[in-house]
């Protein structure tokens, strides 16, 4: 990014974890760099669509089923070329440790799991995770789960830790149908959910003659 004074600040996507009943922010991962695209794909969810019933044609059961997937790059030439303490000893290791994390369970919750199982507990809760969300502006604040996660680590230092990698993300948004409209995270999708019925409110209305007919039959 440019150091010109006049030149404006660019933000950075990212992902939060927050405490999933009380909200409290756990940690922030900011993207170092921001992907050049972000694809996100709706599946619908017509009440009409298995059942083949006419009177359910027209209704919903629900938001859509709404995936993102972004591809983004992280690089520690910079943080070398400063002698950063946390790049000469560990390069990406960090980062991406913190990113892969959100789809582990903690070790202590496994070796917990494994002594009530050892005692004979026939019942063991799976873990629980923070609650993941996607901040790509501050128009697109969304609860998510990771799906799909792939890493391509291109460069590596004389210790082969890796200093360049190319990540592979993919969320699956949660909706009030996943979250409910008590917890923290069914907030959050209402919210962006309300953001987006305000930017559709604000889009212009067409005419029937920019579509060349004068009405419907």
């Amino acid at each position: 990014m440019s150091t010109f004074p006049g030149s404006p600040r660019i933000l950075k996507g990212g992902i939060v974890l927050l405490d999933p009943q009380t909200g409290t922010v756990l940690r922030i991962i900011p993207l170092q760099y921001n992907p050049d695209t972000l694809t996100r794909t709706l599946q619908v969810k017509g009440a009409g669509a298995e059942t083949g019933d006419r009177l359910e044609a027209l209704r919903l059961k629900g938001p859509p089923v709404e995936t993102i997937k972004i591809e983004a790059e992280i690089d520690a030439t910079d943080q070398l070329e400063t002698a950063d303490d946390q790049a000469v000893s560990s390069g990406l290791h960090p980062v991406l440790a913190a990113l892969e994390m959100i789809t582990y369970p903690s070790s202590a919750h496994l070796m917990a799991n494994n002594g009530l199982a050892s005692a004979g507990t026939l019942e063991i809760a799976p873990a629980q995770t923070a609650l993941t969300v996607f901040v790509f502006g501050p128009k697109r604040i969304v609860p998510v789960s990771i799906t799909e996660f792939s890493i391509t680590e291109e460069a590596f230092d004389t210790s082969l830790n890796p200093i360049r990698a190319k990540l592979s993300l993919g969320f699956r948004v949660l909706s009030v149908d996943d979250l409910g409209f008590d917890q923290k995270g069914g907030g959050i999708f209402l919210a962006y959910l309300q953001g987006k019925e305000q930017f559709a409110a604000q889009n212009k209305a067409g005419t029937f003659g920019a579509l060349g007919v004068t009405g419907m039959p």
